[in-house]
């Protein structure tokens, strides 16, 4: 029997879950020991149920599935067993016994920061994302998320593009992605990032899961950005758990006049840090290590420094004076402002900071 077995018969237990089996890891030590054990001794730990279920013979097809999933380069298991379970998650109330990992193991006890926000986002939110996870994930930061449709996936692309990375956290079997919108953005997480689920392969996205799996994405981080959010959204939860955890919350504020603010105004009128850039973030965690410098040369941001010498400048003013695109102009000035270089005024002025 490979090594990986008496964990996987125990994952795949019908109606065992994850509390039971962190219950009986604990009076009994380990799988193998549980194994062993029979009804009497089960019985104090289980319901009649869960212990049907754990007595019955395993499933073979979905052993059989899970052996050769394993088997595949870059696919792996973590257990409470292993030196290098994550440390962050031994911290919470519930972590989980096992994981199902998939692409960089390493990056689980890299520091961590998690990222999320509305599936729905608006542009800017997206935009925001991304570049806030670039520039952590730049400072040495591996960027956490869900995988969901809107902020969550642009956090993914910010912490991919920088040299921390990015892990995803999923609410299903690593064997499917969930949105299927995201299959090539999964791909790209399985090669140079990691892509993490408590659930074994074959589960399928069932709302209860959503729940489980942002209290890891909390759980694995030092503290949780929420970018666009409505007041009764999921991320809320998240955060929520984040601060039972002991964990940092950041939220950008926003339009007083958007749905997606109102969740970040309710979490900063709670307490949450507010936050204008990611330097904001790093100087709240003491961060030892300082933002990388873009490189104005190539992206064209020295001719906009010199356009916003002097008194502060409109958009447009800025656009007849560089002659780069509103999107193009838009993108350098968020990377600038990222940066603490420039600072965006009320009535849609920038000014360059000294």
């Amino acid at each position: 029997m490979a090594t990986s077995d008496p964990w996987l018969r125990l994952a795949l237990a019908p109606g065992l879950g994850n509390a039971g089996l962190l219950r009986l890891l604990t009076a009994f030590g380990s799988p193998e020991a549980v194994l062993s054990c029979g009804r009497a001794a089960l019985a104090a730990h289980l319901t009649p149920a869960q212990i049907d279920g754990l007595l019955a013979e395993p499933d073979a097809a979905r052993l059989d599935t899970a052996r050769a999933w394993l088997a595949e380069p870059g696919n792996g298991l973590v257990t409470l067993a292993d030196a290098d379970y994550p440390k962050p998650l031994l911290e919470i109330a519930d972590p989980p016994a096992l994981l199902f990992c998939k692409g960089r193991r390493a990056l689980l006890n890299q520091p961590a920061l998690g990222i999320v926000g509305s599936r729905n986002a608006t542009p800017q939110g997206v935009r925001d994302a991304e570049a806030f996870a670039h520039a952590l994930s730049d400072a040495g930061l591996t960027i956490v998320s869900g995988l969901a449709l809107g902020i969550d996936a642009a956090a993914h692309r910010g912490g991919l593009a920088g040299a921390g990375s990015s892990i995803a956290v999923v609410g299903t079997g690593l064997d499917r992605v969930y949105p299927a919108k995201n299959k090539a953005l999964a791909h790209r997480l399985a090669e140079t990032g990691l892509i993490l689920s408590e659930f074994p392969l074959g589960t399928p996205p069932l709302p209860h899961h959503f729940p489980r799996r942002n209290r890891l994405i909390s759980g694995l981080a030092r503290g949780v950005l929420v970018v666009e959010a409505a007041p009764d959204s999921g991320s809320l939860i998240t955060a929520r758990v984040a601060v039972e955890q002991g964990r940092e919350v950041f939220a950008i504020p926003g339009s007083i006049h958007s749905p997606l603010s109102r969740g970040c105004h309710a979490l900063i009128k709670q307490g949450a840090k507010l936050v204008e850039s990611a330097a904001d973030i790093l100087d709240e965690l003491a961060w030892p290590h300082r933002l990388a410098a873009p490189v104005f040369a190539e992206t064209g941001a020295d001719p906009l420094l010199d356009a916003l010498d002097g008194a502060p400048v409109t958009l447009d003013a800025l656009a007849l004076r560089t002659g780069l695109t509103l999107d193009a102009l838009s993108a350098k000035l968020l990377a600038l402002e990222l940066e603490g270089r420039i600072a965006a005024l009320p009535g849609g002025r920038y000014q360059k900071l000294s």
